[in-house]
């Protein structure tokens, strides 16, 4: 069973990520999680926290000469803005600086801050803004490179690029051999694999900018090299599409999800929208007309590529504050400005694609199951061999 979890604020000393499960001979390179890292960081529209943060992986256990062991995996990544912030956010009351407090009395609409502080019985919310942010992520990306290296020993791939950015949408289907390349950018502004599409994004995200405004997005995430059969039709609880819902939209500002081809299906006749069935004789498989069920079918992966989209909402943070109240009064005010992005939908899209890995190395290791790459690839292989002779 493969377990994550993660801890730490958005100006705390450092996040943390465990990954419990990985099975042992599992290669792992620092650099590949530092690029993932990296491209979490990128996009155009960034704020002014990621000129701070210079994200690094340091894996403090789990993994020796360079592959996994099959114990626990923990990695810390430093936050660099800890330094102005550790007077205000002390462990113990004996470290506090006296006016170094900065609490949020003004909620943000959309915001976790005041269902948050309710929920908590905080005067303020700034304990609930440093764990909301979307800094977390950081972390999932970690140990989701780290499933996403399991899954490239059995030939699986998890990719994403974006389709839409406020009203600007990509009107037509991107080629895998385009998301391939989008991923080895070493520049990444909206990652969207048509630069005519991707000129006018910018121009959606310029005028977000300039009125103080923010702007959300659509970004697509595709897996390929699934075997069919991850997951299963059995329980509610079983079934992989449900899975990925949750995980993606667990995701800070996700608010929607789509699977292939949902919503153009639901405005369309069955006899349109399900992907027929046929058999090639001389090469012994079966293949489909279309994918537009997006990979799954009953819960279970169908040999396609899986395709998901996250929808994003704009974020909260505002640089022209929205309506709000004071938890202090209880009088109208204008809601709090924390330094902020303008938008994140190509970072969200490396964010799903590391919670789609883990969730489809849960699944694989459901399946396949084993504590070693070895004893994991002969039952894969027996597998394989199964379907191929079906």
């Amino acid at each position: 069973m493969l377990r994550f979890e993660t801890a730490g604020e958005s100006h705390g000393e450092c996040l943390v990520a465990t990954l419990t499960g990985l099975p042992a001979g599992i290669p792992v390179s620092i650099e590949y999680l530092d690029r993932q890292l990296w491209r979490r960081q990128q996009g155009y529209g960034r704020g002014g926290r990621m000129k701070i943060e210079t994200d690094r992986a340091h894996i403090v256990s789990g993994v020796r000469h360079s592959e996994t062991i099959g114990s626990p995996i923990a990695i810390l990544i430093e936050n660099k803005d800890w330094k102005n912030w550790a007077g205000a956010l002390p462990v113990e009351s004996k470290d506090a600086e006296s006016g170094k407090e900065k609490p949020i009395h003004r909620p943000r609409p959309g915001h976790a801050d005041l269902a948050g502080a309710i929920k908590y019985n905080f005067s303020e919310a700034r304990y609930v803004l440093e764990r909301a942010s979307a800094r977390e992520t950081a972390a999932r990306v970690a140990i989701g490179a780290l499933a996403k290296t399991f899954l490239k020993q059995f030939d699986i791939e998890v990719l994403s690029h974006v389709v839409g950015v406020g009203p600007v949408r990509l009107e037509r289907p991107a080629r895998w051999e385009e998301i391939v390349a989008l991923s080895e950018r070493n520049e990444v502004l909206l990652g969207c694999v048509d630069g005519e599409t991707e000129n006018r994004m910018k121009e959606a995200v310029d005028r977000a900018y300039r009125t103080g405004d923010t702007v959300g997005g659509i970004f697509e995430i595709v897996a390929r090299g699934l075997p069919a059969g991850l997951g299963s039709h059995i329980a509610w609880d079983t079934r992989l599409d449900g899975r990925l819902a949750q995980a993606i939209v667990s995701i800070q500002a996700v608010k929607g999800v789509e699977i292939g081809f949902a919503e153009e299906g639901a405005q369309s006749y069955g006899s349109t929208v399900q992907d027929t069935i046929h058999y090639d004789k001389p090469r012994q498989r079966f293949h489909r007309g279309s994918n537009r069920a997006g990979g799954l079918e009953g819960g279970m992966t169908n040999g396609q590529d899986l395709v998901i989209r996250g929808l994003l909402k704009p974020i909260s943070t505002l640089r022209r504050p929205l309506e709000s109240v004071d938890l202090l009064t209880r009088d109208p005010a204008l809601a709090a400005y924390e330094r902020s992005d303008v938008a994140v939908v190509p970072a969200a899209g490396v964010i799903g694609e590391a919670m789609t890995a883990l969730i489809l190395a849960h699944a694989f290791l459901e399946k396949f199951g084993g504590d070693s790459l070895g004893e994991i690839k002969r039952n894969y292989e027996g597998y394989i061999a199964q379907v191929r002779n079906y």
